[in-house]
């Protein structure tokens, strides 16, 4: 059986024309009659034949994709997220193809890779690390690049972020305000620096209240079982040592700790212990005891990286661009004053 891809000279010997004038039909149907059109048409149903774009965009140096990578696609925020910049740029006839770097480098740089070898309009990334030398090759091969939820430090990249010093500060403010004392900061590895930013902000509303505790309580991963892991924990204390007031450093992990404290320990939320997550997934407001959390724009921060990023690709951007909003506090029954 002939597996064979159908291909432009076989529709050309099917319509019985030149291949010249199937690739008229293609790209320049304005140029051909009207009969003409009708045979090749027919003749590129009955083969099933299908155009391959991506080696006449890589022929002609151009494409229409852009490459977007995010931490962990699971995570409701960056699912979030890439729906926003999908949205965004199909209003400019682009697409936007996603890849996951599980917070691995490796496969960052994999994913870089693969994009730059499809030679991809633009990249948005989300990178696990410092990719400051990776951009400017990037840039040198005519592939732009923006940083999402990540400020470069160098400033030699434009970027969309958050004040997530600002978001923490505000999460345990609110703590502070509703009268816990004992607080738990519960994130992963501080080397991402988004947990980074937010541990910083609630140490510095620790600072204002000297008689306030904070512990740090370092999980396996940003998510919901790593949530319960460490609420579990937490549960096994003695009643002495419990904490009154919980940040989490996003609302996975806080989901995953109201699972394990209220539900499986039967601790009273917030009457125990007051709770607050960090993002506003759809979810947060639906959870058993609705979630108080900080809001990030999600909307706003994948439309925005798309727009400095054509900004940049159609040579408008003049200089970078370093474009930080500013997080809202949600307060719902999940911090109520005991």
């Amino acid at each position: 059986m002939d597996t064979r891809a159908v291909s432009i000279k076989d529709v050309a010997d099917r319509a019985g024309v030149a291949v010249g004038t199937v690739s008229n039909v293609l790209n320049y149907p304005e140029r051909v009659s009207t009969g003409t059109l009708d045979r090749v048409h027919q003749a590129i149903a009955e083969l099933g034949f299908v155009r391959n774009d991506a080696a006449r965009q890589l022929r002609a140096g151009l494409s229409r994709a852009i490459g977007l990578i995010v931490l962990d696609v699971s995570n409701p925020f960056f699912s979030s997220l890439a729906r926003s910049a999908e949205e965004a740029a199909a209003e400019s006839a682009s697409t936007v193809v996603l890849g996951d770097s599980g917070h691995d480098s490796a496969r960052e740089a994999r994913y870089i890779d693969v994009f730059e070898q499809q030679r991809v309009k633009g990249m948005l990334i989300s990178p696990v690390g410092d990719i400051s030398e990776r951009m400017e090759s990037l840039r040198r091969h005519g592939i732009p690049v923006v940083l999402v939820d990540r400020v470069d430090p160098h400033k030699k990249t434009s970027s969309v972020s958050v004040d997530d010093v600002a978001g923490g500060y505000a999460a345990v403010k609110h703590l502070l305000d509703e009268g816990r004392r004992r607080i738990v900061f519960v994130g992963a590895s501080p080397e991402i620096q988004q947990v980074a930013d937010r541990l910083a902000g609630a140490r510095k509303a620790m600072a204002e209240r000297p008689e306030a505790e904070l512990e740090i309580v370092e999980a396996e991963s940003m998510t919901v079982l790593s949530g319960r892991a460490a609420g579990e924990l937490m549960a096994e204390r003695p009643r002495a040592e419990l904490p009154d007031g919980i940040f989490c450093a996003n609302d996975l992990l806080a989901i995953g700790v109201m699972q394990a404290v209220l539900l499986m320990r039967g601790w009273r939320i917030p009457d125990d212990v007051a709770l607050i997550g960090y993002d506003d997934i759809d979810f947060a407001q639906s959870a058993v005891v609705p979630l108080s959390t900080v809001r990030r724009p999600t909307s706003q921060i994948g439309r925005t990286a798309i727009e400095l990023l054509l900004e940049s690709i159609d040579g408008e951007d003049g200089e970078y661009r370093q474009i930080v909003f500013q997080p809202e506090l949600i307060a719902r029954d999940s911090t109520g004053r005991a």
